[in-house]
């Protein structure tokens, strides 16, 4: 049955999937925004540390007052109505919460959540990927030894990147490189807050319409977020990741199976089985006609002749060779795909992407000479961006993950474009963020 006759089905017998959410910013909203459209789901809470942000996103998105208006817990379960709290361990306490929905983007505070969430025997659908990134594989395991779900969150790239992969391999293709799009030159490496929106391609009347936060989306501009991605993706399938961080290869949709192909065979691979982001833009800056930048992307390979002449029979668009055909969607609808991951994993028990193994590590890399004392900001901040990099070569360097790099005061100079490690900076840890990354590195690789 599909998912969306057991939503239906639900709804007619009067016992929705119960919801609760963390967070209610862009990513949220647009969850929120859909929630009204989906039947089976009763959404009974949303915990954020401003009730009023959280409103005034409820609005902005269409919903009245009386939807959002339930007093406490009790009131919402009774009504239908949603209750709005700064609370979150009471929304996640709730005993008749289902599936919790991270989506604060703060990745410490976010490891914190879904580990309460678990002890409280409630599936997580995890949006704060920057999280997954530096913890995923245990959070994983841990969901598991719970008897819960935990999941990527449908419509962000990561989770439409495994189903691509997961198609491919239940087809029976070997991936030769999965991934997705990227508007990028090297020099955004650099990008800070200030000049996000000049680089994105927005104006600042575009942003603030959106309501949209500089330094998120700087994220994604500085190389930090498609890296991140990029782990979660490679730690959920298996895929092996660049030796020195990702290529960014310029490509045209059409392109795409040239160039994610082995060095060997005319692409820039460094073997088979990779991640990599593919890139919108041309080395000089030139936009890419018909590009990837919004979507995802999985290639795979033609293993006989017989398949490789299906495929040109079927005029599907390969390499020279005919071997290697690409799969796209060329967008994704981020937060209003959301559902999707709710209903799979409350009717199903399928997560829609979860860590399987640890392949993939995101280390925080100074954006410019960085001094003792000066405090670390994060992804899309002004001082450190995310380069991907195998775990092994991670650990082996001591390398701080990215997600940590939160508030952390220097206690050694870095130089511009140096990987920091965990001896460069005066860790918190009495966190469960470090305390669960530390638990991850002894579960899943040696330390030196």
């Amino acid at each position: 049955m599909s998912l969306y006759a057991q939503l239906q089905e639900r709804a007619a017998q009067n016992k929705p999937i119960r919801v609760g959410l963390i967070g209610a910013g862009k990513f949220g909203a647009m969850y929120l925004a859909q929630i009204p459209r989906t039947p089976g789901v009763h959404l009974v809470g949303i915990a954020d540390l401003s009730p009023e942000a959280a409103r005034v996103n409820l609005a902005r998105v269409g919903w009245t007052p009386e939807q959002s208006g339930a007093a406490s817990a009790a009131e919402a379960l009774r009504t239908g109505a949603t209750w709005i709290t700064e609370d979150w361990k009471a929304l996640v306490r709730l005993p008749d919460i289902d599936v919790i929905v991270e989506c604060t983007g703060n990745p410490i505070a976010a490891v914190e959540h879904c580990l309460e969430a678990f002890d409280q025997g409630k599936h997580v659908v995890n949006v704060t990927v920057e999280a997954d990134a530096f913890c995923g594989p245990l959070l994983g395991r841990k969901a598991a030894q719970a008897g819960v779900v935990y999941s990527l969150a449908f419509g962000d790239q990561p989770a439409l990147i495994c189903d691509l992969v997961d198609w491919a391999r239940t087809c029976g293709f070997p991936v030769v490189a999965a991934g997705r799009g990227h508007k990028w030159l090297p020099h955004f490496s650099e990008s800070t807050p200030d000049t996000v929106w000049g680089n994105y391609g927005l104006t600042p009347e575009q942003a603030a319409r959106g309501g949209l936060n500089p330094k998120m989306f700087n994220s994604f501009l500085d190389g930090s977020k498609p890296s991140i991605e990029s782990a979660a993706v490679a730690n959920a399938t298996g895929l092996r990741v660049p030796s020195n961080g990702l290529l960014y290869p310029p490509a045209s949709i059409e392109d795409i199976p040239f160039v994610t192909r082995p060095v060997s065979e005319g692409g820039v691979l460094e073997g088979k089985g990779m991640v990599e982001v593919v890139s919108s833009l041309e080395a000089d800056g030139r936009r890419i006609p018909y590009e990837i930048r919004m979507g995802v992307w999985v290639t795979v390979e033609a293993e006989t002749d017989y398949i490789k002449n299906c495929f040109e029979e079927y005029n599907a668009h390969t390499d020279p060779s005919g071997r290697y055909f690409t799969l796209y969607k060329r967008w994704h609808l981020i937060g209003l795909e959301v559902g999707m991951s709710v209903a799979s994993i409350a009717l199903r028990g399928e997560a829609t992407g979860v860590a399987t193994c640890w392949q993939a590590d995101v280390v925080a890399t100074a954006k410019r000479d960085l001094q003792v004392g000066e405090m670390l900001d994060g992804e899309g901040g002004y001082t450190v961006w995310g380069k991907l990099l195998p775990a092994e070569k991670s650990v082996q360097a001591g390398g701080l993950p990215l997600g940590l790099a939160h508030g952390v005061k220097l206690v050694r100079p870095v130089a511009k474009g140096q990987s920091l490690s965990w001896a460069d900076v005066a860790i918190d840890t009495s966190t469960p963020a470090y305390r669960v990354r530390r638990e991850m590195e002894d579960a899943f690789a040696r330390r030196p």
